[in-house]
């Protein structure tokens, strides 16, 4: 009996797979090592293939006697999604599908999906709980909305069960510094002030000071790797257990500014993080964080790491790994 994780040699995906193993867990990846790396995970079995690949999938389950899924292989990038969709619905919505269908022809129908709190766009109020209103403002939101919808009518018509982790902000990295998140793709704040504080690129932006927040710049929910890596072991282990489909927000319910941030990398690095005030930066929400009470009733899980326990692992790991796995 194992756990087939696809994108599992990316950044969280990676962090979880060792988590599982150091369970004692049996694991086995499917990557297209398109945005992973190897290297995260050593010793660990990898089938380098893509979700949609019916016969690698099929094959991998088979080999390893899969009896759950967690699926992290998805495109992420904001930006990218608006300019090219196409690459979006095929791979994020459309191969889920040709997964889950694998998956359940093959018995297998206990699945852990990696969501996102993007799913609630601009919230109304925050702290942000599960029963905001979906309204994705990208089409990597609008994906991740539609995977929830797809999992939830499999459901309905062929028994599949699902949790839906709808990560806040992932950061930091193993406390050894030995793995963590590749900087090259990554436009995310924490990696962003790093390679900034390393003088690996001009100083950061920051995308005004003058909203109403205590220092007048935006409001985050920074969460650690390790944290969210633990949210999905207790998610696997709610369905083993019979527990019922269910959407979940991932965070810690504390928002952290962007001035926070650099504060926290500043007193990891003992350095300054030069950046420049520069004006709003449109479809930036003022605040947004999560409320952890439905995640801590259903999986009993709470986040363990501050925001300088994120940053501290986060510049042990970037500090050390200028090139990532390079």
């Amino acid at each position: 009996m194992s756990v087939l994780v696809t994108g599992g040699a990316g950044y969280i995906g990676s962090h979880t797979v060792r988590r599982l193993h150091a369970d004692g867990a049996d694991v086995v990846v499917l990557d297209t090592l398109e945005l992973g790396y190897p290297q995260a995970i050593p010793g660990i079995p990898l089938v380098r293939a893509s979700i949609d690949d019916v016969d690698a999938v099929t094959a991998a389950c088979k080999e390893h006697r899969v009896t759950q899924v967690i699926h992290f292989a998805g495109y992420k990038s904001v930006g990218e999604s608006m300019e090219l969709p196409t690459k979006y619905w095929i791979n994020n919505v459309a191969g889920t599908a040709t997964l889950v269908d694998t998956m359940l022809g093959l018995g297998v129908d206990q699945i852990v999906f990696s969501s996102s709190c993007s799913v609630n766009g601009t919230p109304d109020s925050v702290p942000v709980a599960e029963d905001a209103a979906i309204r994705p403002e990208s089409v990597y939101a609008a994906s991740k909305a539609m995977v929830e919808q797809v999992l939830g009518w499999y459901g309905v018509t062929h028994g599949l069960r699902s949790v839906s982790l709808r990560y806040f902000n992932a950061a930091g990295a193993e406390a050894d510094g030995r793995h963590g998140e590749v900087w090259d793709r990554s436009i995310n704040l924490v990696p962003v002030a790093m390679k900034a504080a390393l003088g690996r690129r001009p100083p950061l932006q920051v995308f005004a000071d003058d909203y109403p927040t205590p220092d007048g710049t935006c409001i985050r929910d920074y969460i650690h790797v390790d944290d969210l890596a633990d949210a999905h072991v207790r998610a696997l282990a709610y369905l083993a257990g019979g527990g019922a489909s269910i959407a979940l927000n991932v965070g810690t319910g504390i928002g952290s500014s962007v001035l926070d941030v650099i504060k926290a990398t500043e007193r990891a690095a003992g350095r300054p993080v030069p950046h420049d005030i520069v004006g709003r930066r449109a479809g930036d929400p003022v605040a947004t964080y999560a409320d952890p009470t439905l995640i801590n009733a259903t999986l009993g899980w709470t986040a363990t790491k501050t925001l300088d326990d994120i940053v501290e692992t986060a510049w042990r790991w970037h500090s050390t790994h200028l090139d990532g796995y390079g």
